[in-house]
């Protein structure tokens, strides 16, 4: 295939997904969403930090 051919072929894909709206499951995204937010509740707690910072 030529390049022309293959640059056409490509921007028709790439047309295809950008313009595309594709089915999707809330409840399967909800159902994801509710178990990572459960799963690491200390995530963002600075195991760094010295215990003094945390009385004041």
């Amino acid at each position: 295939m030529g390049r022309g051919r293959q640059k056409a072929k490509h921007t028709k894909v790439a047309r295809e997904l950008k313009y595309s709206s594709p089915n999707t499951d809330l409840t399967q995204l909800e159902r994801e969403l509710a178990a990572q937010s459960g799963e690491g509740e200390d995530q963002y707690v600075d195991r760094w930090a010295d215990d003094a910072d945390e009385d004041r």
